[in-house]
């Protein structure tokens, strides 16, 4: 997720001298294209602390623009359309996923911006925003610096790792910077109960390990810190000893081939690009079909860019429902003992 970036010209200092004025608080007529539900009385100005400091945001933001990955839902979430996302995968409009897209209600989808050679500051700069955020993301100090000369920016938490934001704690903090605090506590609470509702239908979850794993230039594992091994630890799974200390401070890591034992689990979810082929070349690997995991079919293989695999990668209060419903089963088929139980592959 590391990104090349591109020197600034002289045209985005240009970009950033009109952002900078239009960030001091003009409230005329800007072509805004966003959509806002308002905001708590007297929620402004408010505070928003992340790693590189604070950020001060004087009134309610109405031109917002994503520059992490997965904001866009908890936005939407608390009614809001962002101006512009921020392209992760799968080329939707307005990088909007089907567990999201019913939250436009009618409205222009967002512009979408890529990050594959670094933030396109001119872009940025050129959709006039008053609040940029960046909270699953890897924003370095110079690009916090950068963006904050357009417009007020809340990057990724304190202590935490790049694209390790939880979900509740990146809904939380879009809630506050936009003033809806209490909006945002609702819908965590709303989708933790979902999670607690599947975890409790599902006893045999309890003290059974799991792990989320790619066929990325050979075995790459999700750690403690990333969403995904979060969700498995939320619905009651254990994640696997060691994982730590092969993934470190990243949210994710290769395996060596002496460390295939960690993907031994009692239900492993594999994330792959093609679900028919990588199925097949993973499980002819000798040293993966040798493992309990496989031979007693606790493997359950999500593709990418189908809805499932990207609603596993995509974690967010909106999407919490659908794993609820398409992945819980899944998972509770691979761990019930049961070779015979075939893990049914999920529609879409």
């Amino acid at each position: 997720m590391r990104r090349t970036r591109r020197s600034l010209t002289g045209a985005l200092m240009a970009l950033l001298a009109v952002a900078g004025l239009a960030a001091c608080g003009d409230d005329g007529d800007t072509g805004d294209t966003s959509s806002v539900a308002g905001a708590e009385s007297a929620a402004f100005p408010v505070s928003v602390e992340h790693r590189f400091g604070t950020t001060e945001i004087a009134a309610e933001p109405k031109r917002i623009v994503v520059v992490g990955l997965v904001e866009q839902d908890a936005l939407l979430g608390l009614g809001v359309v962002p101006v512009a996302t921020t392209e992760w995968f799968g080329e939707k409009p307005g990088a909007i996923w089907p567990w999201a897209a019913e939250k436009l209600s009618g409205a222009t989808p967002p512009q979408v911006l890529t990050n594959v050679d670094g933030i396109q500051f001119e872009k940025v700069a050129a959709l006039e925003p008053d609040l940029i955020l960046g909270i699953y993301s890897g924003l370095t100090p110079e690009d916090y610096g950068t963006l904050s000369k357009i417009a007020p920016t809340v990057a990724q938490p304190a202590g935490g790792i790049d694209y390790g934001a939880a979900w509740q704690d990146l809904t939380r903090t879009v809630g506050k910077s936009i003033g809806k605090s209490a909006e945002a506590d609702r819908v965590v609470a709303d989708a933790e109960a979902k999670i607690t509702a599947a975890k409790e239908a599902n006893p045999a979850f309890a003290g059974k390990t799991a792990l989320m794993a790619t066929n990325y230039e050979g075995y790459w594992v999700y750690g403690t810190q990333d969403a995904r091994g979060r969700l498995l630890s939320d619905l009651g799974f254990t994640l696997p000893d060691g994982l730590d200390a092969v993934t470190g401070t990243e949210f994710g890591a290769n395996l060596s081939r002496e460390r295939t034992d960690l993907l031994d689990t009692d239900a492993l979810v594999w994330l792959v690009p093609a679900y028919d082929a990588d199925k097949a070349k993973i499980q002819a690997d000798p040293l993966y079909a040798k493992l309990g995991v496989s031979a007693e079919g606790r493997d359950v293989y999500l593709e990418d860019e189908e809805v499932l695999g990207a609603a596993t990668s995509f974690i967010s209060a909106l999407s919490i429902p659908y794993l609820m419903h398409n992945l819980v089963p899944q998972l509770a088929a691979a761990v019930d003992g049961d070779p015979a139980t075939p893990v049914v592959r999920a529609a879409g």
